[in-house]
């Protein structure tokens, strides 16, 4: 048995082996793959998809880095335990692929490219599309991928993938390590034929390791939490993806620990918890950033303690720093106290150390305060004029139900949803380590194929919308029902309010501020319904409220636009934090010298630890 092989094409071969790669749960891991294809794919790993048919699904997408954002967001949905795949031709429909590989690297999310390349045997160099290196002959457009794959390997002969599939499965399966995988398939050699061992293609599950953690390092952190006279929780995205939130619940009612959330740990704990003080950061709540202001413990855990949670490094003051993480790098960040483990076993272990030990009464009527100040943001409006964002967001609380989860990428929203948001466990779905514009419409797609059973509510700006939309057509046509909320507020109204704050003029941002001869008049309804999704303009709050309700007898997406308004809206007290933003150190303009002061006032605060 061992010595019996098959003769098939090494496109034929990469789509057989990709069908038996099993989840614990006896699914496939590579759910299926998006494919746009053209000379450099069409011919051979176009053939092969054909002939799996569905064993190896294959979908259609509008646009190559859109197809990708929806596959990400479908591993996003699934807590890294599926994923899917996605080709391309070699040339632009590669390099489109590259933002979403920085995307899935960013958030450590798995996902597998499988661009066309060049010709291996380079006899009819150069080919359509190809990048020439007059100093370098390995060179392709696709090494472009390289710094944003977690492990990227060139198929210049057949038998590579006897090596190279499996080296991806494990980098897209390894807690530690996850993330993108790209394989650049050299397109002659996809049609290759080569003899393979019959066992090559054996059906194989993988499992996902939870590393158990040192006991040195459990101990340490044992003793710095029992010293501890305020410590406060971070919790990340590594909370979700280790399936640690009733483990992360039951730790801080126990031990009276505040929990404070980054943006891909937001939802880990329902707001309702009782020892869940809001985000944290920048874009953090009074509450959450107060008990960070007052810690003398910060347990990070499953965290990459980027900008935004750490307030540029001005948050957390003089507190001990304690990494809990899979990922060593991560887990050192800060010159913080590491503990390498996964996220539920460490949280376990440290539980059944502390045994009964309980920490003081916590500051809860911080978090009733703030609950109480979101209320009122978030309320409708009683006179006349526009929305603001905090308004179109307490309509879209009251009609989404515990089923409901909230998704967003970039502008305004990611912030202001962060900040007022208020969801049931795993009601939250954000893309902020890439921020990455476009992303919102495609992923609100993936998501809906990863969580068919949860109501998916998109929250878009025009100018993200006018990015990446084409694949609402695809949702249209594959029957994927979500639900986006448009909001217009004319041009990139997040930035304008950045570059304000950072004492520049209105410039380049919102359309009144372009160099431009009119502004535009889009019809965002008419554009959605153009691609078949069922689109209506919100004459108000209550309006929108209805419209969320409706939408929910849909099996194909509804698009639902209200305009609202570019000033920003009313502070929110003592919540958010200082973020570097680097301002001109050379100016003519007392708006920038203010700028500038300000800029100084916070780069004094920020902590240089390692």
């Amino acid at each position: 048995m061992s010595g019996m092989t098959i003769r098939l094409t090494a496109a034929q071969a990469m789509t057989r082996w990709l069908s038996v790669q099993m989840t614990e749960t006896g699914e496939r891991f590579i759910e299926g793959v998006w494919a746009i294809f053209g000379h450099g794919n069409v011919a051979g790993l176009g053939e092969a998809l054909h002939g799996i048919g569905d064993a190896l699904p294959t979908w259609r997408g509008q646009n190559e880095q859109t197809m990708a954002h929806s596959a990400i967001a479908f591993a996003k949905g699934h807590a890294r335990r599926r994923a899917q795949a996605v080709t391309s031709s070699i040339g632009p429909g590669a390099t489109n692929m590259v933002t979403a590989a920085a995307l899935a690297h960013v958030n450590r999310l798995p996902l597998l490219l499988i661009p066309g390349d060049v010709f291996a045997n380079r006899r009819p160099d150069p080919v359509l599309q190809q990048i020439e290196d007059f100093d370098d002959g390995t060179v392709s457009a696709n090494d472009c991928f390289r710094p944003v794959s977690r492990y990227f390997d060139r198929i210049t002969r057949p038998e590579q993938l006897l090596t190279a599939l499996p080296r991806a499965m494990r980098v897209m399966t390894d807690p530690a390590n996850c993330g993108p995988v790209t394989l650049s398939f050299c397109q002659d050699v996809q049609a290759e034929a080569w003899d393979w061992p019959v066992a090559f293609f054996e059906p194989r599950v993988w499992h996902i390791r939870r590393p158990e953690p040192d006991a040195r390092e459990l101990a340490e952190v044992v003793d710095l939490i029992r010293a501890a006279h305020a410590p406060v929780i971070v919790a990340g995205g590594g909370v979700i993806y280790s399936g640690a939130e009733k483990a992360l619940a039951d730790f801080a009612t126990r031990h009276n620990i505040p929990v404070i959330e980054t943006q891909a740990g937001k939802s880990a704990l329902s707001q309702s918890h009782p020892m869940n003080f809001g985000a944290a950061g920048v874009d953090g709540s009074a509450a959450a950033n107060a008990a960070a202001r007052k810690a003398d413990l910060i347990l990070g855990i499953g965290t990459r303690m980027q900008d935004f949670t750490t307030g540029s490094r001005t948050l957390f003051g003089d507190a001990r720093l304690v990494g809990i993480n899979v990922q060593p790098y991560d887990a050192f960040k800060h010159g913080g106290t590491s503990l390498v483990a996964d996220a539920r076993v460490a949280i376990e272990a440290l539980g059944g150390a502390l045994g009964d030990h309980r920490l003081p009464e916590v500051d809860v009527a911080s978090r009733a305060e703030w609950l109480a100040a979101v209320d009122a943001h978030c309320a409708a409006p009683s006179g006349d004029g526009l929305p603001t964002d905090a308004q179109v967001i307490g309509a879209v609380q009251r009609a989404s139900t515990p089923a409901s989860i909230a998704m967003c990428a970039a502008g305004t929203m990611p912030g202001a949803l962060k900040l007022l948001w208020q969801p049931a466990q795993g009601g939250y779905h954000m893309e902020y380590g890439f921020s990455c514009m476009g992303y919102e419409l495609a992923g609100a797609m993936g998501l809906k194929l990863a969580r068919p059973d949860r109501e998916v509510l998109c929250f878009v700006g025009d100018g993200s919308y006018m990015m990446a939309n084409s694949e609402l057509a695809t949702a249209v046509m594959r029957r994927v029902p979500f639900t986006v909320i448009l909001t217009d507020n004319r041009g990139y109204g997040c930035i304008n309010r950045l570059q304000q704050g950072c004492g520049g003029e209105e410039f380049n941002n919102l359309y009144k501020d372009c160099n431009i001869e009119a502004q535009p008049q889009i019809d965002f309804v008419a554009h959605a319904g153009a691609m078949g999704a069922h689109a209506v303009k919100a004459k108000d709050i209550p309006d929108l409220q209805a419209q969320i309700a409706a939408a929910r007898g849909r099996d194909i997406p509804t698009v639902i636009v209200i305009d609202t308004t570019a000033v920003p809206g009313p502070g929110f007290g003592e919540a958010g934090n200082w973020w570097d933003v680097a301002v001109p150190e050379t100016t003519h303009t007392d708006k920038l010298k203010q700028a500038y002061a300000r800029y100084l006032d916070g780069a004094a605060r920020q902590s240089l630890a390692n």
